[in-house]
């Protein structure tokens, strides 16, 4: 009789996780959950109880890794200087690419686990060429393909991600028949180390930064008014501005001059795009 291929999946204690956990222990995988350590706040603490409590209930083993150090140096360094820099982040693309599927992966292998697994709505296949495919999840509403373009060969190679081929209120269902509790919690949708403070507080908390007033110009660089701070604005933004007779939109941030430029409908959109960080998931 074959020795099962052995799993390691990242569990949070929420619906998603532990259902992957479960699917995949009926597929027939030795399944091993691990919660992964990421900062010092509460709701790190609950979700490390949350996630021993599920795999109690499934019968298989925990473990806590603490990537406190690398989330902070990778992504939360990485949120607060593109704020700063007029820019405006995205942790969880930078966290799957370090964290879920740099140190969670590596140390998975470390330990001699075949595959990690996680709550994502996406798909893997391989093709017929042996070469490996992310796809979008079966579920439209719920697919997260988009936030997982930086995976590799070797990544998907080494990640399941049994919940692609579901709709997300059969995955509640599931939840709910384990016996577990919270089968409407609700899906995670803010920053998950900024929660109870502004993204500006929580930067002024951390780094000390002060966000300075400067102006609102216009396409042509003439001062239309005064904002907060950069770090209160984003591209295409237009709530929050301000009174100007008419709708406008943040077009473009300025670090250096510590300038905003608004412009009207249809003025957002350039005619050439730049792009950078560009991955290639087949090679």
């Amino acid at each position: 009789m074959p020795v099962p291929e052995k799993v390691l999946v990242g569990m949070s204690g929420g619906v998603d996780s532990s259902v992957t956990a479960y699917l995949l222990k009926e597929q027939g995988y030795e399944v091993s959950g691990a919660t992964m350590l990421l900062t010092d706040s509460q709701s790190a603490v609950n979700d490390i109880k949350d996630a021993e409590k599920v795999c109690a209930v499934l019968g298989i083993p925990f473990q806590v890794f603490d990537f406190r150090d690398i989330f902070y140096k990778k992504v939360i360094r990485y949120f607060v200087d593109e704020y700063k820099k007029g820019r405006t982040p995205n942790p969880c693309v930078v966290c799957n690419k370090f964290i879920k599927f740099g140190a969670f992966l590596s140390k998975a292998e470390e330990l001699g686990f075949d595959f990690i697994a996680t709550g994502h709505y996406a798909k893997i296949i391989k093709d017929k060429n042996g070469i490996y495919r992310l796809l979008v999840s079966d579920s439209a509403a719920k697919d997260q393909s988009y936030v997982l373009y930086n995976h590799n060969q070797h990544t998907l190679s080494k990640t399941l991600m049994p919940l692609g081929a579901y709709e997300k209120p059969k995955i509640r269902e599931m939840y709910a028949e384990l016996g577990l509790t919270a089968s409407d919690r609700p899906d995670s949708q803010e920053i998950c180390f900024v929660k109870d403070e502004s993204y500006a507080d929580f930067i002024k908390k951390l780094d000390g930064y002060e966000a300075v007033s400067g102006d609102f110009v216009d396409a042509g660089g003439k001062k239309i008014g005064t904002h907060s701070g950069i770090i209160n604005y984003t591209i295409g933004q237009r709530k929050g501005l301000g009174a100007f007779g008419r709708p406008m939109f943040v077009m473009k941030i300025d670090a250096e001059t510590n300038t905003v430029m608004l412009g009207e409908k249809g003025m957002e959109f350039g005619s050439e795009l730049d792009a950078d960080t560009l991955n290639f998931i087949t090679g």
